[in-house]
């Protein structure tokens, strides 16, 4: 049983209908994924919204928008900002959305949108623990109603077992460093917080350009905690059970790990119809607006 609209928790809080998320590759979203006025339409990943927002307005009142997102924060805050009646909200990861589409009683739909990335107001929010910008507490789950924290992993993955996480998750050369100084550091002081985790690895990895020395690290150890990649693969294995006869997949992933697994998967000529030969990526005037949407890959796909 899945968390509906109707079913979701309301606030009054006027905090929620604020964003400084801006969703990245707008026009190329609507472009590829092509919604039409009456359509089913679903945004595995509904974020701040922004996608949701352009589709339901182009499958307009006659098409059924489904969104999805695995933070009852993130629907809880979309809810306040999108009062389109055609959109319904579910509290799910969207590998689960062969199970939503069931109790929705929906056979297949026209189209699915995943955007890969992290909303900007979940990084932003310092007690997520997802960025080492912010002082908080070393969480990191999209979903804080399931799973361990990554503090838990610090704490209890032994040092081979930590230096594989960083090095296959963060694709960081640093990890055996990063891993053995966790070890020893442990064993001293727990490692409890983003800031904690952060000035270890800029301990133990140089500063190479603008980039910050954490960066890999925090990116695997998030990618461990909400088990992104397991979800991806499964995600990508059900999609053309969701999908109608020619009904369209774009997945923007913002990783090489993300786009390398969504490539292969579109490479299935039994299942898709690629319909972009490369990935594609933001202009120039939208990556001086928006700086997060210069690592976001679009790829998009026809079921056959």
């Amino acid at each position: 049983m899945f968390a509906l609209d109707r079913d979701l928790p309301t606030t009054d809080n006027s905090e929620l209908l604020a964003t400084k998320h801006a969703s990245v590759l707008p026009a190329e979203v609507l472009h590829w994924l092509d919604p039409q006025p009456g359509q089913i339409i679903v945004d595995a990943t509904l974020g701040a919204g922004g996608h949701t927002r352009l589709i339901a307005e182009k499958i307009g009142p006659t098409g059924k928008m489904i969104s999805l997102d695995c933070d009852p924060f993130m629907i809880e805050t979309a809810k306040k900002r999108l009062t389109n009646p055609n959109i319904t909200f579910v509290h799910a990861s969207f590998d689960q959305l062969r199970q939503v589409l069931d109790e929705l009683n929906i056979p297949a739909v026209d189209g699915i949108l995943a955007d890969l990335g992290i909303c900007s107001d979940q990084l932003d929010d310092s007690a997520r623990g997802l960025s080492f910008q912010r002082e908080g507490p070393l969480d990191m789950r999209l979903d804080p109603t399931r799973g361990m924290p990554a503090s838990a992993l610090v704490a209890q993955l032994d040092e081979r077992s930590l230096a594989d996480l960083i090095f296959q998750l963060g694709e960081e050369r640093f990890s055996r460093r990063i891993a053995k100084a966790i070890v020893l550091e442990r064993k001293i002081n727990s490692i409890r917080t983003t800031t904690d985790l952060a000035e270890l690895v800029r301990r133990c990895v140089p500063r190479s350009g603008k980039i910050d020395p954490a960066t890999r690290t925090f990116q695997a150890f998030r990618i461990a905690v909400n088990c992104e990649m397991e979800s991806l693969d499964s995600f990508l294995q059900l999609a053309p059970y969701c999908l109608k006869t020619e009904g369209r997949l774009v997945i923007i992933s913002f990783h090489s790990l993300e786009d390398r697994k969504v490539k292969a998967a579109f490479k299935d000529t039994s299942r898709y119809l690629a319909l972009t030969r490369k990935p594609v990526q933001a202009g120039e005037e939208e990556e001086n607006r928006n700086a997060r949407s210069r690592s976001a890959k679009l790829r998009a796909a026809k079921k056959v």
